[in-house]
């Protein structure tokens, strides 16, 4: 996280007494990510985060790939994923390797259990819907178009206004999402040149500390699983805690695009950095501006990455049959780039009102075999010149 935070009661020195009202010891707890050497947190419980009173395996979360890909440009509809469910429960797979995993979900209930990512990073894009992530360092506002960054370890609950419905697409990343390196300077700060500031960062906004005993019903990610773990009190117990490792948002409609004379490049666009995969933003935006400029992107074979795009509006420069919720996914192998007839209606033009989220990653993806129900199986063909069929199932 690019800066420091604080939040209730905290102590003058790091791993010193603070005293309850009553006499006894507040509980410290460090959470942070790479040992004790990357960014972290210092929170400070009424009771031991430790006091466990059972714990189980709950249900496997093993991800299946299709048993004999076949290298293909693939398109998948989320429109025809079944809506309802949990936020954390109910979530489709889309792709995935060992660094990245892509799932999908349109929740319509709220949990009453408490949540934990053990084994990643999840990057949170909330195409539609609006609400409260509760979390152990306060209540985190989220909105339309927030990418919601919940770093691994941190125990949070969604809490949905269900006046609106929810679309949120989930990326798991093994490694730590970060703002990439090339816009912060030595020090750690945003750079007069970054396409967002520090301002643009949603933080957790008010801390509610619930000093409640009974049963207390936890589900963790870890070893491809739900483990279900039985706390003997409220895991929002926090009445304080510093740090940089925290929850946090940031509005895809903040980013501020850059633009050039002639096509700029797709890391131009890019918002965030995993380990194996970046993320880009693609926003309105003015168009090329420079004498016989084409604003469509060239066809082009990125021969170490899959390119995935989500879109977020049914406009697409580049690309046609696509709507609100396609994902795209480009395969390492083939080239790509505009469908027939993009590439010249884009001479000229002005601007783009594109909305769509971008995943490159740089090991090849797999496709789940729950991807397949919602697959349109012409898209493939969708560069031939001549009418080609709609969307279809494959």
């Amino acid at each position: 996280m690019p800066f420091y935070q604080q939040m209730g009661q905290v102590p003058r020195k790091r791993h010193t007494v603070m005293r309850k009202p009553d006499g006894g010891i507040y509980n410290e707890e460090l959470v942070g990510h790479e040992g004790f050497t990357g960014t972290a947190s210092l929170l400070y419980h009424v009771h031991p985060p430790t006091s466990i009173k059972s714990a189980k395996r709950f249900r496997d979360l093993k991800w299946e790939a299709e048993d004999h890909p076949t290298l293909m440009h693939r398109h998948f509809l989320t429109s025809r994923v079944k809506p309802g469910g949990s936020a954390t429960l109910d979530r489709v797979p889309l792709l995935f390797n060992n660094d990245i995993g892509m799932l999908y979900v349109e929740p319509d209930a709220v949990d009453e259990h408490f949540y934990r990512n053990a084994q990643a990073d999840e990057l949170v894009y909330v195409a539609k819907g609006k609400g409260i992530l509760e979390t152990s360092y306060g209540d985190l506002p989220y909105r339309q178009g927030d990418y919601v960054v919940i770093h691994r370890g941190i125990m949070h609950r969604w809490k949905m206004d269900l006046s609106v419905p929810h679309k949120l697409l989930v990326m798991e990343s093994k490694g730590h999402v970060r703002w990439p390196k090339r816009y912060r300077n030595e020090f750690g700060q945003l750079l007069e040149g970054a396409p967002y500031s520090e301002r643009d960062i949603g933080r957790p906004s008010e801390l509610n500390t619930h000093d409640e005993k009974g049963d207390f019903r936890i589900l963790v990610k870890q070893y491809d699983a739900l483990n279900e773990m039985i706390l003997d009190h409220h895991p929002f117990d926090v009445v304080g805690w510093d740090g940089y490792f925290y929850p946090w948002t940031f509005n895809i409609n903040d980013f501020e695009p850059i633009v050039g004379r002639y096509h700029q490049p797709p890391p131009v666009h890019q918002t965030f950095q995993g380990d194996g995969f970046v993320v880009c933003s693609f926003c309105p935006r003015p168009f090329d501006f420079g004498e016989n400029a084409i604003p469509a992107p060239y066809n082009h074979s990125n021969v170490d990455s899959d390119e995935v795009i989500y879109y977020c509006s049914e406009e697409f420069m580049s690309r046609k049959g696509i709507e609100f919720g396609s994902i795209t996914h480009h395969p390492d192998g083939i080239p790509h780039g505009p469908h027939p007839g993009r590439y010249e209606a884009s001479i000229g033009m002005k601007e783009t009102k594109e909305l769509a989220v971008m995943m490159d990653s740089f090991r090849p993806l797999k496709v789940a075999k729950a991807a397949h129900k919602i697959e349109d199986g012409n898209y493939h063909k969708s560069w031939l010149e001549g009418p080609i069929s709609g969307p279809e199932t494959g």
